[in-house]
């Protein structure tokens, strides 16, 4: 089996949580990459610019350690793992406070070249 070049880049400690992003992930593995950059412009979700330029990373990535052309790209494996919550919390009635929950994650993505 012939062992392909990979680049790799990872975000971490995005304020937005990880079942939100791996909403907009699944739409995206296994496609190209300007396929991938195509569908994360125009989609409606605030997951999309955090997963825009992770991809854009690790294409650059690819491009100059590499030596490889970003068009001949494809994303062989995407995920999101969660991070550290921040915990908040929100006074109430009678001296009470009510605790809120702001989620993070880590966006990791895995380039592969197709030919």
């Amino acid at each position: 089996m012939e062992n392909k070049q990979t680049a790799k880049a990872v975000s971490k400690y995005i304020r937005i949580s990880s079942t939100k992003v791996r909403r907009v992930l699944d739409q995206i593995r296994g496609r190209s990459y300007l396929e991938a950059l195509m569908l994360l412009e125009f989609m409606p979700y605030r997951a999309c610019g955090p997963i825009w330029q992770v991809l854009n990373s690790a294409a650059t990535n690819a491009e100059f350690n590499h030596g490889l052309h970003k068009e001949d790209l494809k994303i062989k494996t995407v995920f999101a793992d969660q991070g550290p919550v921040l915990r908040r919390f929100r006074p109430r009635a009678q001296g009470r406070g009510y605790q809120i929950r702001k989620p993070t994650c880590h966006i990791t993505i895995i380039l592969e070249i197709t030919k």
